[in-house]
């Protein structure tokens, strides 16, 4: 009875995507010149590594990452929420199996989506050198007043 009462349970989620996909998804984050610090906001901790570097996010979360380098200017990448073919599967799967809840759970945890772009590259430009100032233009110099 308790097996039958199991499946029951389970059955309305086996196509959901929060299932077979999950609520979390890993965020790949690289820079050119490596060695940069990516600032991740949106997370439940802001966090923050050194690229290359991978942080866990849920798929639900607004995130921008923002990669620093001393001697380069910052870079602010803000992640957007798309639904991929298999998030769009998973969430297909409700109108089969799990009905109204699977979709519901689906969309309160985000499962279905993806954030983009990932892999997040950077490629960090190098700031301006600070230009030298023109050198304030000298009057000509005059000629020695003659001697008698």
């Amino acid at each position: 009875m308790r097996l039958v009462l199991a499946a029951a349970i389970a059955l309305p989620c086996v196509g959901c995507a929060s299932v077979t996909r999950g609520t979390t998804e890993n965020i790949s984050i690289s820079s050119t010149p490596a060695g940069a610090t990516a600032e991740i906001s949106g997370l439940d901790v802001p966090t923050a590594c050194v690229t290359p570097c991978v942080v866990q996010a849920k798929r639900s979360a607004d995130i921008i990452v923002t990669v620093n380098k001393e001697g380069y200017e910052p870079q602010i990448i803000p992640l957007t929420k798309e639904v991929p073919a298999t998030g769009a599967a998973g969430f297909a799967g409700n109108v089969l199996l799990g009905g109204v809840v699977g979709m519901g759970v689906d969309a309160v945890t985000g499962a279905a989506l993806d954030h983009k772009p990932n892999p997040v590259i950077v490629t960090l430009q190098p700031l301006s050198p600070a230009q030298p100032r023109p050198a304030k233009p000298r009057p000509p110099r005059r000629p020695p007043p003659p001697q008698s």
